[in-house]
């Protein structure tokens, strides 16, 4: 598959420890030729934590993809009927990112531009990152797997012993997951 011809979406919600290892797919996906759409959450935009500053994360983001960012819900919702993306993601996926998608609720600029791109009937890949996927968030997975057109990169259990409730996705499977959703496919093993 070409990637030269794709026109991605990719959505960074509020996982800030894992934007050290989604960036560099961020790169990977841009240097296989993907034409990306940056977006991004309110917190995304807006919070300066320990593992970077906001203004430098979205600087990052700009240098890597040639874009301006989306971070509004009013720029977000033209995501489907103008832009027509091939396929989106978001990566990192948080829990409240994963529940307002599963429980149609479209508050902040990633809800609105995933809403908007599913519209089209094109897939959506999730990469998840978050500490209660086998608690309070497991229904929500569960809902969003049975969702049609929506993909999810493979994900395990990053700290059984001390966050027994906490998966995140295998990042370095987001361009496979992407290539087999283009597909209409699920990427298997989806567990690991």
């Amino acid at each position: 598959m070409d990637f030269k011809k794709i026109k991605l979406g990719w959505a960074l919600t509020g996982s800030f420890c894992n934007f050290q290892y989604v960036f560099p797919e961020i790169e990977k996906i841009k240097n296989v030729g993907a034409d990306i759409y940056p977006i991004i959450s309110y917190s995304t935009d807006s919070f300066d934590t320990r593992f970077g500053k906001a203004e430098e994360w979205k600087e990052k983001l700009r240098d890597i993809t040639g874009r301006e960012i989306i971070f509004t819900i009013v720029d977000a919702e033209p995501v489907g009927p103008e832009l027509k993306l091939d396929v989106m993601v978001v990566a990192p996926c948080t829990g409240n990112t994963i529940a307002k998608l599963a429980n149609a609720i479209t508050d902040t600029p990633v809800t609105m531009a995933c809403k908007a791109h599913l519209r089209n009937q094109r897939p959506l890949v999730l990469a998840i990152a978050t500490n209660d996927a086998l608690g309070a968030n497991a229904k929500n997975i569960g809902l969003l797997l049975n969702t049609k057109n929506v993909y999810f990169v493979p994900f395990g259990q990053d700290n059984p012993i001390g966050k027994p409730n906490s998966m995140i996705a295998k990042f370095d499977k987001i361009e496979a997951t992407i290539r087999e959703a283009l597909l209409g496919k699920q990427i298997q093993p989806l567990l690991e």
